[in-house]
């Protein structure tokens, strides 16, 4: 069974860094020290469950006044392709809706971009490096 919570204890927020050094340090090379920084302390966080085992993560925190900052959105390599990332997509707008926020920003990965899309993110900006990776800015206005 696949759940998407949002993190309560410090158990759910270790699931969720595992999830994203797997994904973002292991598999593409990001520095630790970038992957794991100070907003980790404040965003809120969201982790994908197979059963009992962390498969996806991502977290959202409110960088002004009704816009929220989807950042680490990440599944694991091994369960890709099955429609994961739009079901964290959709807790995580949710959340946005249900506190009052009525944009959503994102960095993504270039080569995310079609995926952003499909969830109806426009893009915003040319592209720019993050971690030697790049990214383009995109956005979406909800409903709340």
């Amino acid at each position: 069974m696949i759940t998407v919570r949002i993190v309560t204890s410090d158990l759910e927020r270790e699931d969720a860094f595992s999830v994203r050094r797997k994904v973002f340090v292991e598999e593409q090379g990001v520095p630790l020290n970038l992957e794991l920084d100070d907003f980790d302390k404040t965003a809120v966080h969201f982790v994908v469950y197979s059963v009992n085992t962390p498969i996806g993560a991502g977290r959202i925190r409110e960088t002004a006044t009704g816009i929220g900052k989807v950042e680490r959105v990440c599944i694991l390599e091994e369960c890709r392709g099955q429609h994961l990332g739009n079901l964290i997509m959709g807790a995580l707008e949710e959340h946005a809706k249900d506190t009052g926020m009525n944009k959503i920003i994102l960095n993504a990965q270039t080569y995310a971009i079609p995926f952003y899309e499909k969830l109806g993110y426009i893009t915003t900006s040319p592209e720019f490096m993050d971690a030697d990776i790049p990214h383009r800015a995109m956005e979406k206005r909800i409903i709340p």
